[in-house]
């Protein structure tokens, strides 16, 4: 879980919230990162987790902590 205003969010819901509120798909996202669409949509779904330096990646991305 994920301190966010004052709630808790899971990862998967802030990725997908932070993507669409660039108005970005998944394919974008991941040729941006230089990772699949599959892994992406596998994180937005809570299916896995990126590892450490891909959260510091999409940290920067999506310009949240």
């Amino acid at each position: 879980m994920i301190e966010k205003k004052g709630e808790k969010m899971e990862l998967s819901k802030i990725l997908v919230e932070e993507r669409r509120k660039k108005g970005e798909t998944q394919q974008k996202v991941a040729d941006e990162l230089y990772i699949s669409r599959q892994s992406l949509s596998n994180w937005e779904n809570g299916k896995n987790f990126p590892d450490i330096p891909m959260l510091v990646d999409l940290s920067n991305y999506y310009n949240f902590s």
